[in-house]
C-alpha cells in the first residue's frame, strides 16, 4: 500500500535570507519527521520531501505562510517506502547550477506550455500556428537513458553547466522550429528555455512542471520509458509509479 507522499518543488525568488531560512526549515521538517532535501540559494528553492501525507501537507501549508512562496504547488507521487535516508538543508549558490550568471528567472521567465498544449502539438506535430515542433531534453545523459521524449532532441550532457556551450554548438539546427525544452519538475528547463531565448531562438517554451506533471496531467502519450528521480526510487513510469530502471 502506497502511505509515503513525495512531492517536489520550486520557485525562483530573490532569497537574501538564505542561512537563517535553512535553520528553520530543518527544524520545521525533522519535527514533521520528513526526509529528503530542501536547496536554498539567492535566486530560489528546490525541494524534494517524502512521508505521512498529513506531515507532508503541513510542511507545505506552513511554507505558504510566507508570501515568498505562497503560491508553490508541488507534484505528488505516492511510494511504498521513504525513498530517502535523511533530511538536509544546503545553501548552495545556485539551486540549479547552470554557471550563467545573466540567467535569472526570477527576473522574468520564458514563455510556459502546459503538458495538454504539448500533447496537442506532438499528435499534430506542429504547433497552433503550423511550426514544427521539436522536444528538447535538457537532462543529464543517464536521466534521458532512463526514459525520454519520443523523438527529443539529446545533446549528451553530463551536467547542467555544459547546456550553454552545447545550445551555442547546435543552436543552427533550432532555427525555425518551435522548441519545447524539458527536465524531471520543471527547474532545468527553466533556465534552459530563458538561456535560449537570450541567443536569438523566437520560438522556445518549457514544459510547465516538466516530466512529472506531464505524467500527471496526461500520462505517457509520446514518452517512453520512464522519468530518472533523485532517489532511492530512481524512476517513476507515467503512472507516477516506482519501476525499475532500464539494463
Amino acid at each position: 500500500m502506497n502511505t509515503i507522499l513525495n512531492i517536489s518543488a520550486y520557485k525562483f525568488v530573490p532569497l537574501h535570507d538564505a542561512p537563517a531560512l535553512k535553520v528553520a526549515l530543518l527544524e520545521r521538517a525533522v519535527a514533521l519527521r520528513l526526509k529528503g532535501t530542501i536547496l536554498l540559494a539567492e535566486e530560489g528553492i528546490n525541494l524534494f520531501l517524502a512521508g505521512l501525507a498529513h506531515d507532508v501537507r503541513s510542511f507545505v501549508a506552513q511554507l505558504h505562510t510566507d508570501a515568498r512562496f505562497s503560491d508553490i504547488a508541488p507534484k505528488e507521487s505516492w511510494s511504498d517506502n521513504q525513498p530517502f535516508k535523511k533530511m538536509l538543508v544546503k545553501v548552495k549558490r545556485e539551486i540549479i547550477r547552470m554557471d550563467h550568471p545573466t540567467i535569472k528567472p526570477a527576473d522574468g521567465r520564458a514563455p510556459a506550455v502546459t503538458a495538454a498544449t504539448v500533447k496537442r502539438w506532438l499528435d499534430a506535430g506542429v504547433d497552433d500556428a503550423g511550426r514544427r515542433v521539436v522536444t528538447l531534453d535538457t537532462r543529464n545523459d543517464f536521466e534521458v537513458d532512463a526514459g525520454t521524449f519520443d523523438g527529443a532532441i539529446d545533446w549528451r550532457i553530463t551536467k547542467f553547466t555544459e547546456f550553454p556551450k552545447a545550445l551555442r554548438d547546435h543552436k543552427a539546427d533550432l532555427q525555425d522550429k518551435t522548441v519545447v525544452s524539458f527536465c524531471t519538475g520543471g527547474i532545468r528547463c527553466e533556465k534552459a528555455a530563458i538561456l535560449m531565448r537570450e541567443e536569438g531562438l523566437e520560438h522556445v517554451y518549457q514544459l510547465e512542471g516538466g516530466i512529472l506533471k506531464y505524467f500527471e496531467e496526461v500520462g505517457g502519450a509520446h514518452y517512453s520509458g520512464g522519468c530518472f528521480v533523485f532517489d532511492e526510487r530512481r524512476a517513476v513510469d507515467s503512472a507516477l509509479a516506482t519501476m525499475p530502471l532500464p539494463k
